[in-house]
């Protein structure tokens, strides 16, 4: 339902809510009354729908605290709408003036200060893995209070049948010597459900996202590979929002906890 006053802006709703609650609009609501505060556009379907609710009983000081509340929740949801911003890959191709993932990723390492939640269903090595963790990890090798957690996959290729335990300690050597550019390793973890043999029970840690200092989130298909961030069409969305990066941290820490996932000692 488009009702006539939410069809108005903020600052006529604001000032509409003001006149009412001041009495400078008294009741019965006349258009005279109206015409100072009420945009000529919109003066008769406003001066309609006000007449409609003093006809049900509503008083100019009940109408003021409606547009009070109407106000309030259309700022709620401007902030919420400042909070979140689209997150696109590759930016050669950006055409709505998205944001790019691999400047997002870093621009979340340098923002943070206590944590960092990585969760990934690939990683790059070598060069590439440096060029994605350089710079946190020589962060984390300066910054001993800061905390860097990644959930990853390890990956059991179609039929093979290598035993878990080998896969784990192949996918531990690559992490400490391939991914990990720094000094200082991060705290690692993976769903032990993805080394099942049996394809039926397998299953994969897919999710892609980052939450940092319990605050910001992003959330994207995009994997931690130079390809991922920088060529593939890959979509997400940055949030700033304390409560969904603090559910987000405690849905992993809680699938640490019942040990659906586990840690891997790198050292």
């Amino acid at each position: 339902m488009n009702h006539p006053l939410r069809r108005l802006g903020m600052a006529a709703l604001t000032g509409l809510a003001d006149a009412l609650a001041a009495g400078t609009i008294g009741a019965p609501i006349t258009r005279a009354g109206l015409g100072p505060h009420v945009p000529d556009d919109h003066l008769d379907a406003v001066w309609a729908a006000l007449t409609a609710l003093e006809a049900d009983g509503m008083a100019p000081r009940h109408v003021a605290r409606a547009l009070r509340l109407l106000v309030e929740e259309r700022e709620a949801g401007q902030r919420m709408s400042d909070r979140v911003e689209l997150v696109w890959s590759p930016p050669d191709l950006d055409a709505i003036d998205a944001r790019d993932t691999a400047v997002v990723v870093q621009e979340l390492f340098r923002r943070a200060k206590g944590s960092v939640l990585i969760s990934t269903f690939a990683l790059d090595e070598k060069k590439k893995a440096a060029a994605l963790f350089g710079e946190l990890a020589a962060r984390m090798d300066a910054e001993p209070a800061l905390l860097v957690r990644v959930f990853a996959n390890i990956h059991r290729k179609h039929h093979d049948d290598t035993p878990s335990i080998a896969l784990v300690r192949e996918f531990t050597r690559r992490v400490r010597e391939d991914v990990w550019p720094g000094q200082r390793l991060p705290e690692v973890f993976y769903d032990p459900r993805s080394l099942e043999t049996d394809g039926v029970k397998r299953a994969v840690l897919h999710a892609k996202a980052v939450v940092v200092d319990g605050r910001w989130t992003l959330l994207t298909s995009a994997n931690f590979t130079e390809a991922a961030q920088e060529r593939n069409i890959e979509a997400g969305v940055v949030i700033d929002d304390k409560r969904l990066a603090q559910r987000m941290t405690r849905q992993f820490d809680q699938w640490v906890e019942a040990g659906v996932l586990r840690g891997i000692v790198l050292t």
